[in-house]
């Protein structure tokens, strides 16, 4: 499916992957931007585009709309010196006029004021996209506009200075008001005082590996990419600070070390985390490195994985006929949606086109495309800091993301089971698959029935992760979570380990404290009958039989209509230990997963397993240890 706008030529000679060029981001932009338009008030200050309202009310989602695609507008006209061959600003300058004459009025206009997060948060989020496009097109609007109008604008940004933002990412929202406000001469304590707080918290969320958590928390996921870098290092970038830039631009860089392997072979980026309708934001990063300087990738795999993310989507049907971007993943999909999620909401993808800050003699579009790191070897990576382990086949170019530390649970929250998040309780995902729905069956997941109730998995706690040549691992605990009844057992915990190696997933986990007669079951990929995908799961201890048995979710994934998930059951009471091998490939021609291991020895509580190749693998629960020797 292409998309429902005029695009160049594909040129595949400097493009031989994707065939995108600069002119076909400019021509993105232009018309997602174009189609954006024709949804918005009389006086510009709201784009009221069509579809179900998110909790923050029809105006909130007004105003998102406004906000998201003017930061695409500014990234697209900055990024060509000035040049606004639509004449984009001239109405971003009317809506801003419009919308700041009376905010907080029911009328056709006005913007809502911006409030607490509790109270009306919402406009904090979307007031740094209005404060980054001011910025980035200062030369060309701001200074421009009548003071009246400054004002005005400035009177309502503030409001994101005096209120309080949810304890994560969103301080990064005052704090990109405050230096927008700041580099037009209108910065004071206030401004300061907003700047410091957000970075005084974003030097307690890093955890190393260039992965910051978004809190408190153990919450790792797209928001590293598109917020907890972007927002600090494009600031140090546009104030020409290179002592900043220096501090924040390493960590980017370290960061897109690992994250570069997170696309697949097709441009996929992982189905992982929230807000997975931002979709092709998901390469802001990678973007971002390449105009500040700070990244480990050429110029060439840059525009690789960029251009093939916003290819991507574009060819699978993320726009509506009419050129808008749909709630969802690839066409419409409520399940990758939050209550937050509006019309707008997805133009966040808009922070991609960061991408066009590189000027067009730039290296990132001058140079040839290089391969993606999936598309040139096989790659295990272990990320101790977040607990994630990625592991990414260059044959059928699948990259899947084993999870051992991200569970979005705040720290002062308890475990319930009634806020079971499939985005990040489950064991594993990758750029091919989605977790299945709630209310259907869970897909790499490892429940313990006892009592007529199963159990699903929420704060996770990391154990360890790393990796050699060619193989990794990576472990963690939980404490079982019910619903229907007592939350949870007394004493019962799971530890879980996953070893990969090829395409191939050992998984051992050793069930403590469970009451007798309890059960034990855990589920693999959940594919659909259309996909060129195989989804394998074998029993190699403790489990009723060695053959999984296929559950339908009828709901299916961002990828398929209806799934089908392959699932061990078992018997548990005590201390048990149980361990399957579990395989997701597009490969056509794979070996059946019998012929993947010769043996698993359980002795003492430990696993040994030997490979068909006579590699062994040799896990410890007491403590967790996982030792792995080549033939």
């Amino acid at each position: 499916m292409s998309a429902p706008f005029e695009l160049p030529a594909e040129d595949r000679r400097s493009s031989p992957r994707t065939g995108y060029t600069r002119a076909h981001w400019e021509a993105v932009a232009d018309g997602l931007l174009t189609s954006a338009w024709r949804w918005s008030t009389p006086g510009c200050a709201l784009l009221d585009l069509p579809g179900r309202p998110s909790r923050s009310g029809v105006r909130s989602d007004g105003l998102e709309g406004y906000a998201r695609t003017f930061l695409a507008a500014a990234f697209r006209i900055a990024g060509s010196g000035g040049d606004d061959p639509h004449g984009l600003l001239e109405r971003y300058a009317g809506g801003l006029a419009a919308g700041t004459r009376t905010p907080g009025r029911d009328d056709t206009e006005s913007w809502p004021l911006i409030l607490g997060h509790e109270a009306q948060g919402q406009p904090m989020v979307e007031s740094a996209s209005v404060a980054l496009g001011l910025r980035l097109t200062a030369p060309w609007l701001w200074r421009r506009l009548d003071p009246g109008v400054q004002d005005r604008a400035e009177e309502w940004l503030r409001g994101s200075l005096r209120h309080t933002p949810a304890p994560n990412n969103w301080y990064l929202f005052p704090y990109t008001v405050a230096g927008f406000l700041e580099s037009v001469g209108r910065g004071d304590a206030g401004t300061a005082a907003a700047r410091q707080r957000a970075l005084e918290l974003l030097e307690g969320w890093y955890r190393g590996d260039g992965w910051y958590a978004d809190g408190d928390g153990r919450a790792f996921d797209h928001y590293n990419g598109w917020a907890l870098h972007l927002y600090p290092v494009l600031d140090a970038h546009l104030a020409g600070d290179a002592e900043a830039l220096a501090h924040h631009g390493a960590r980017l860089r370290t960061h897109l070390a690992g994250l570069a392997l997170m696309f697949g072979g097709d441009g996929a980026p992982l189905h992982f985390g929230r807000s997975l309708t931002y979709r092709f934001a998901a390469s802001a990063a990678v973007s971002l490195g390449a105009v500040t300087g700070h990244t480990p990738l050429t110029p060439g795999a840059s525009r690789r994985i960029a251009s093939g993310s916003l290819r991507h989507f574009l060819d699978r049907g993320a726009l509506t006929a009419d050129g808008l971007l749909s709630l969802g993943w690839y066409g419409p999909h409520e399940a990758s949606l939050q209550c937050y999620s509006g019309p707008a909401s997805p133009y966040w993808a808009s922070k991609a086109f960061t991408a066009l800050l590189a000027p067009a003699d730039h290296a990132f579009w001058t140079a040839t495309e290089d391969p993606a790191p999936v598309e040139e070897s096989d790659h295990v990576l272990a990320l101790p800091a977040p607990g994630l382990l990625v592991q990414a086949t260059r044959s059928d170019g699948v990259v899947r993301l084993h999870n051992h530390g991200s569970d979005h649970v705040r720290p002062h929250e308890g475990e319930s089971a009634s806020d079971d998040d499939p985005h990040y309780g489950r064991q594993a995902y990758s750029t091919r698959t989605g977790p299945t729905a709630p209310g259907n069956v869970a897909d790499n997941h490892l429940s313990v029935e006892t009592g007529g109730r199963r159990s699903v998995r929420r704060r996770i706690h990391p154990l360890g992760a790393g990796h050699g040549d060619g193989w990794g691992w990576a472990a963690s605990w939980h404490r079982p979570v019910f619903a229907g009844g007592p939350p949870m057992v007394p004493g019962l915990r799971v530890e879980s380990v996953t070893v990969v190696r090829g395409r191939h997933e050992l998984r051992a986990h050793r069930v403590v404290g469970a009451p007798k007669g309890s059960r034990v079951t855990h589920t693999g990929w959940a594919t659909g009958p259309e996909e060129s995908l195989t989804s394998a799961l074998r029993g190699l201890h403790g489990w009723d039989g060695p053959e999984a048995d296929p559950v339908r979710a009828p709901q299916g994934t961002a990828w398929t209509r209806w799934a089908q998930v392959p699932r061990l059951t078992g018997a548990c009471g005590g201390t048990s230990v149980h361990v399957a091998l579990a395989c997701l490939t597009a490969d056509a021609d794979t070996a059946p997963l019998p012929e993947a291991v010769d043996e698993v020895r359980v002795t003492g509580g430990a696993v040994e397993a030997v490979w068909a190749d006579g590699a062994r693998t040799r896990i410890t629960f007491e403590p967790v240890e996982v030792r792995h020797t080549e033939r």
